[in-house]
């Protein structure tokens, strides 16, 4: 007997970028001896998806191994009955220009107002959580990091 098996429901590209920009927490694998996965904020400008981390760690060293990776964005009702999420695969760079990540900083900060996030997410941020919001702009104990040359976007939803 051959079952009918149910897709999962795609999401069109307007649809996955709103989803996108309405998220702000999502997850990294890094390429290594086997895969590493961490937990990064994110912020998204229509364009590119932006990342800022700790300037220490496992995903320093990996990412200068091979930057390669894959990014995992999700959101689900607590008993599933909704469910989204989009995987990219691309690669991760440093982003070197000044005024583009000092934006990118501001955005950062706008995130952590809007959303009302608790001041300890400075510390994954290379702050004390003591320090003002301010302090991601004026000290950069961060990197800014650009999701580039997506590759492949899988954007799925429930039905």
């Amino acid at each position: 007997m051959i079952l009918d098996v149910q897709k999962i429901p795609a999401m069109e590209r307007k649809e996955y970028d709103a989803f996108i920009a309405n998220q702000y927490m999502s997850r990294i694998a890094f390429k290594g001896d086997y895969p590493y996965v961490a937990p990064f904020l994110y912020v998204f400008n229509g364009k590119f998806i932006y990342f800022l981390s700790t300037r220490y760690g496992k995903k320093m060293e990996l990412s200068k191994r091979d930057p390669h990776i894959a990014v995992e964005i999700e959101n689900y009702s607590s008993d599933m009955s909704d469910y989204r999420f989009v995987t990219l695969q691309g690669r991760i760079n440093e982003v070197d220009n000044a005024s583009e990540k000092l934006e990118v900083r501001q955005m950062f900060i706008e995130l952590i107002r809007k959303n009302n996030l608790s001041p300890n997410i400075l510390a994954a941020l290379g702050h004390s959580p003591q320090d003002p919001l301010e302090s991601l702009l004026k000290e950069e104990t961060s990197t800014v990091w650009k999701l580039v040359d997506v590759h492949k976007i899988v954007a799925l939803k429930s039905s």
